[in-house]
């Protein structure tokens, strides 16, 4: 990957309005955030950072070895809490390439965060996410599934973003995606994410990254064959845990 050195930062909120303390709830015998933070060791990439807000976690990540960066409980969103941690944790910018990956996805296949990072060899491209195909009216029309427009090409390692939405887009016959909320951010885009005030845009749709595109930075996203589950409800924790012990 030429002079890319990765690193990945997980941001962790303890409080969720669905699911109360959500990454200290166990499935078979741990706590999601170890699920988490051991899926991104097992990835190889570089250092692995938990930004967290809450020391239940922190204690978690420092007794398995790992590293755990507090961040202000206060902070907008995750893309806030991942620049904090590295500012924390690499004031000297050893490392320039960050991936981002969310702190719900406990099963979610390390292999994946590689294929992110060749799509940064095009110097055009700031930031790298994923999509899938939709395969379901039901999933197209919900409001909680974002769609992703791409501008296809089939010669690409990875498809340029036009558009993020909520609602079913493009209209008409043909293929759907679903965004799949993993980003890697060259480190000078993530500081210019970070500086823009939320945009229009992103606060009618309450979409972050559309911030990103109405101040004309590059979204490009890989092709995945399906959407990693996220935990987000009671329910969601019933499933991964029925899900990881049939696995195991």
């Amino acid at each position: 990957m030429g002079n890319m050195k990765p690193i990945i930062i997980i941001p962790v909120r303890l409080k969720s309005t669905r699911l109360p303390e959500k990454p200290l709830q166990d499935i078979c015998g741990k706590p999601m955030i170890q699920h988490v933070w051991e899926q991104a060791v097992s990835a190889q990439l570089g250092p692995v950072v938990v930004a967290c807000d809450s020391e239940p976690v922190k204690s978690i990540i420092q007794n398995l070895g790992g590293t755990a960066v507090m961040t202000d409980p206060d902070l907008p969103s995750g893309s806030d809490r991942i620049y904090a941690a590295l500012k924390s944790f690499d004031s000297d910018h050893q490392f320039n390439t960050i991936i981002n990956l969310q702190g719900d996805l406990p099963n979610f296949p390390p292999k994946l965060l590689k294929e992110t990072l060749p799509p940064l060899e095009d110097s055009t491209v700031d930031i790298v996410t994923m999509a899938t195909e939709i395969k379901s009216t039901e999933e197209r029309d919900n409001p909680n599934v974002v769609k992703v427009v791409l501008a296809r090409n089939i010669d690409h390692r990875s498809e340029r973003a036009l558009y993020f939405s909520r609602h079913p887009i493009p209209s008409g016959p043909g293929p759907h995606y679903h965004h799949v909320g993993i980003y890697t951010y060259r480190r000078t885009a993530l500081e210019r994410f970070i500086k823009l005030a939320p945009s229009p845009l992103e606060i009618q749709e309450r979409l972050e990254q559309l911030r990103a595109l109405e101040a004309g930075m590059r979204i490009d996203a890989i092709l995945i064959d399906q959407a990693p589950w996220g935990v987000d409800t009671p329910e969601d924790l019933e499933r991964m845990r029925t899900l990881l012990k049939a696995s195991n």
